[in-house]
């Protein structure tokens, strides 16, 4: 039996928990809120995903050495920006060579790296390697939980680590394809989110379906020009973890990047919106970075910079969008 251990009790970390558990695979869930860990014990059931219901063989620690002993996977779910400091306390417990799952999205503001390499770096301090694998594409927790159908990508230069990854998480409601381009893959994760607050300021401002279309067309062409200048593969941008989690993000009353856009497009600050969704808002957290990212990279991102500049307060949210349509006419 394939032994997983998953750290983080958010909904994302629950859902692919579940999936997992119910699939055969044993599963000890890792949380620093002991308080967290005690409620999914002893109710199985997660406040943020309901109607689902946890196994009861699924296992609790609070303990990341017992978490990472004796484990074929270790999957980091925790929030972007707990990545590191959770690697960091897991780092010397982790064996070498083992096998590690990312699931969390972003790009860390300060080194602008991305989740995976967040983890190598807190391995690398401790003078260990591990085979890293970054699991993204069109995924809400919601459905995921609900086993409705889902496709996914695993992505990592070690194409035996990806096949693995895929052989483990694959089930009948759950499809895993792999790919080489991690980073693009990560890429594609952490920048929609950005371009999904993009949609929902457009939404919130009373906009339709056409302003909606474009920005989610418009927003792919920003990440992939992003993305081929950082050395990804531009056929990453047209796949599963680019525009398949673009469309989702970008559409769906899942999403909480949406949410938040849209509050913010009915005059909220970003502080309010992310009090008001009650929930980690990524988009949020990787604006600073992909703003950087574009600044290092020369690439004309003007849909992600007018999400910066409406989040900075240089910008109202009621202009942004005449001052995109008012950009100098080109090419597409």
């Amino acid at each position: 039996m394939i032994k997983i251990a998953v750290f983080g009790a958010g909904t994302w970390g629950i859902a692919l928990a579940r999936l997992l558990a119910v699939n055969g695979r044993d599963v000890t869930v890792w949380s620093a809120i002991p308080a967290e860990l005690k409620s999914l014990s002893t109710t199985h059931r997660h406040p943020n995903l309901p109607g689902m219901e946890l196994p009861s063989a699924m296992h609790y620690t609070a303990d990341i050495a017992e978490a990472c002993k004796g484990k074929d996977i270790l999957l980091f779910a925790v929030p972007s920006p707990f990545v590191r400091a959770t690697a960091k306390k897991a780092a010397p417990h982790i064996p070498e060579g083992q096998l590690i799952v990312d699931v969390a999205k972003g790009v860390e503001d300060k080194t602008l790296m991305t989740m995976s390499e967040i983890i190598e770096d807190e391995l690398a301090k401790q003078k260990r390697t591990a085979r890293v694998v970054a699991l993204s594409g069109p995924t809400h927790a919601e459905e995921v939980a609900r086993d409705m159908p889902t496709l996914i990508v695993a992505a990592s230069e070690d194409e035996e680590a990806a096949k693995a990854v895929q052989k483990a998480f694959s089930t009948p409601t759950f499809r895993v394809y792999t790919n080489t381009d991690r980073r693009g893959t990560e890429l594609g994760g952490a920048v929609k989110n950005v371009i999904a607050l993009a949609v929902g300021i457009a939404l919130g401002l009373g906009y339709g379906d056409n302003a909606k279309a474009a920005l989610i067309t418009r927003g792919n062409a920003e990440l992939s020009r992003l993305g081929i200048a950082m050395g990804c593969r531009p056929e990453t941008f047209s796949g599963l973890s680019g525009m398949g989690d673009l469309i989702v993000t970008c559409t769906s009353m899942h999403s909480r990047n949406l949410h938040a856009g849209m509050l913010l497009g009915r005059g909220k600050t970003a502080e309010e919106a992310k009090a008001d969704v009650g929930q980690v808002v990524e988009g949020i957290n990787a604006l600073p970075a992909a703003c950087r990212l574009a600044k290092k990279y020369k690439v004309d991102m003007p849909i992600v910079q007018s999400v910066d500049a409406i989040l900075g307060g240089r910008l109202a949210a009621c202009n942004a969008l005449a001052s995109l349509m008012g950009r100098d006419l080109k090419r597409e």
